[in-house]
């Protein structure tokens, strides 16, 4: 699920990214990899919550569309189920999840 909270100067949108414990059962660790961090597999961590589910913010620049993907125990990809779109991967016969902003 995304969550989206636009600044008041219109220029940055805090966007929350929550993986439901169901995407992952067997995570130990979730990391947010997209356009956004220049698909470092290590930048962006995701916190587990209290019902399993793995959540983290980040600041965007506004008026883009960013591509993503979670990264589960450093080897299983997963999407967003709840994204703005899916775009097809340059990166093989995959999709990335994709966020407006």
């Amino acid at each position: 699920m995304l969550t989206k909270s636009y600044s008041k100067n219109g220029k940055t949108c805090k966007v929350g990214f929550n993986l439901p414990a169901e995407a992952a059962p067997d995570a130990r660790a979730v990391n947010l990899v997209g356009d956004f961090n220049n698909w470092d597999r290590e930048a962006t961590r995701l916190k587990t919550t209290a019902s399993g589910a793995w959540e983290g913010t980040v600041s965007l620049e506004t008026g883009r569309e960013y591509h993503f993907r979670y990264l589960i125990n450093g080897e299983r990809w997963e999407n967003d189920w709840n994204a703005d779109k899916y775009q097809p991967s340059p990166f093989g016969d995959v999709d990335n999840s994709v966020v407006i902003v």
